[in-house]
């Protein structure tokens, strides 16, 4: 059993400015010498790479469909051990989906800190925060953080609507200059912000009535003696190297993941498909998502990079591609202003982006290996003569599933898999051999 001081920072819905708040909060205390872990909750990739950025620790995601109840006690228990405040950053609005935030912040006992976009409205605030605090029984509801707020009268404004018994936490003013940029999958990615730690710090420094002390203890109960299971002490993928594609075009790796992987035996090693010219020695390779859209001449430029995985795939090696990575391997890929670009070749098909989104949400998958979980998001579509070895099936009713393409050790889908969800399938997928 741990404590530490915790909040879940949520909203009333999406675009509030979640990320931009708990990014400075933990800035706001990491500058008072505290060591903040975050977390944030649903299958996201590019609000992690700012959350890193602001705290300094790795971020990893907090899902109760991807995993289970057990793997998210474990998360928070060891963050527990070296942190002084953790923040958990919500997805979407605090009751929005079958697994909610709220859901989470009740299941932990984690006391909520609604973010309301405070523009364009005043006495309505605290309608919303009412509703927030009071929709469903239970709930450890904290207060409210106004963002977006125009002027420190306007901020008297929104205080005076609350409730009785709600506490008012602070705001943030409305500033272009501490806004995060986005495009078609979300945030733009953290390395691409090139003033992304003074947006981060300005952001903090602009928090005002934000309380200096730490929020009250949370207790945490770990749900196994050491957070590793009997499965991953067996080193199930001793002696196998993995490549992993890293860079600007290919980013959407879970920690998570990249743990599991390491904790199983496997020794990573990174390179880029942008820039390198050749693999590191490696058995296995892992093309993640990202992307490769946006950078279509230097990838169909790099021929050696192309030839050296079409190489390590002549020769049977394994190889794991998700999203941008199967885009990558695919024949040709065309841009949204209908530029085309040859790609690796490895997979059958042409894919194409869409200027709307094509499939989004959580998936679980029944391959061969076993039934993985994970999620899809992507404005793309690939027309492959391949017959798939795989069709995902969505949390809810009426998604269309992914198809998963096997070519001999190619395993490639637009599915991003939670490899935590099926350890063993992940060795299977990874193992040197088959």
């Amino acid at each position: 059993m741990r404590t530490c001081p915790a909040l879940f920072v949520a909203a009333s819905a999406s675009n509030q400015g979640k990320t931009t708040i708990t990014a400075a909060l933990a800035r706001f205390h990491t500058e008072r010498g505290r060591r903040v872990r975050i977390f944030k909750t649903g299958p996201d990739f590019l609000d992690p790479m700012i959350l890193e950025r602001a705290s300094g620790n790795p971020v990893y995601q907090l899902d109760l469909w991807m995993s289970d109840e057990r793997h998210c006690r474990e998360l928070l228990y060891a963050a527990a051990g070296d942190a002084d405040l953790i923040l958990i950053e919500g997805v979407m609005g605090l009751f929005d989906g079958e697994r909610s935030s709220a859901d989470l912040a009740r299941l932990f006992g984690i006391p909520i800190l609604a973010v309301i976009d405070g523009s364009a409205m005043a006495q309505t605030f605290g309608a919303l925060v009412y509703g927030l605090a009071n929709y469903q029984p239970g709930l450890p509801f904290a207060g409210v953080l106004a963002n977006r707020v125009a002027s420190e009268r306007h901020y008297e404004m929104l205080v005076e609507s609350l409730p009785e018994g709600q506490t008012a936490f602070g705001w943030l003013r409305r500033d272009d200059d501490i806004a995060l940029p986005d495009r078609h999958l979300g945030l733009v990615q953290a390395e691409e912000i090139a003033d992304l730690d003074a947006r981060i710090d300005r952001a903090a420094a602009a928090l005002q009535g934000v309380p200096d002390q730490l929020p009250p203890a949370v207790t945490f109960n770990n749900a196994a003696n050491d957070g590793q299971t009997e499965m991953d002490a067996r080193l199930l993928l001793a002696g196998v190297r993995i490549a992993i594609a890293r860079d600007a075009a290919f980013a959407f790796l879970y920690r998570a993941n990249l743990d599991l992987l390491r904790r199983l035996g496997a020794e990573l090693c990174f390179f880029s498909p942008l820039t390198d010219t050749c693999l590191p020695t490696a058995e296995t390779l892992y093309l993640p998502g990202g992307y490769p859209e946006l950078y279509l001449q230097q990838l169909t430029a790099n021929e050696p990079m192309k030839a050296a995985i079409q190489t390590h795939h002549n020769l049977g090696k394994p190889i794991v591609a998700e999203c941008g990575g199967m885009l990558y391997l695919s024949e040709s890929l065309t841009d949204v202003q209908g530029e085309t670009a040859e790609m690796a070749g490895l997979l059958p098909g042409h894919a194409s982006m869409q200027s709307r989104l094509s499939n989004l949400g959580l998936h679980s998958i029944q391959l061969p290996e076993g039934n993985m979980r994970g999620h899809t998001y992507h404005y793309s579509k690939l027309d492959s003569p391949l017959e798939p070895v795989a069709v995902s099936k969505g949390a809810r009713k009426g998604r269309s599933g992914e198809p998963v393409y096997r070519q001999g050790r190619l395993n490639a889908s637009y599915l991003h898999l939670y490899f935590p969800s099926n350890p063993m399938a992940t060795v299977q997928l990874f193992a040197a051999s088959a």
